[in-house]
């Protein structure tokens, strides 16, 4: 999903969404940021991201995506643990 897209979802429905918090400046998976900086996970190319993402119905559901994936997003995402929170909640700033 694109973070374009945000508007075109059910706003009475609650998403979820893999999230990732930057351990540290200028992190490897995200060359630049500054520690904490928020990141999405791309469903994709397992990386962070901020405008493309990947959005599930239930938390159940993205946390099976977490877990089936957890070697890879290990690898792409060195030192960060995966979050799985509420869509609205993380791009208001709350999660």
């Amino acid at each position: 999903m694109r973070r374009a897209d945000v508007d075109l979802l059910d706003a009475r429905r609650a998403y979820w969404v893999p999230s990732v918090v930057a351990p540290c400046r200028d992190w490897t998976a995200a060359p630049g940021c500054n520690r904490g900086a928020r990141f999405l996970v791309d469903r994709h190319t397992l990386r962070p991201n901020r405008s493309d993402f990947a959005a599930f119905a239930s938390k159940p559901s993205c946390m099976r995506w977490v877990m089936r994936h957890r070697l890879e997003l290990n690898a792409a995402l060195p030192e960060a643990r995966v979050d799985v929170v509420r869509l609205d909640r993380w791009l208001l700033g709350l999660d």
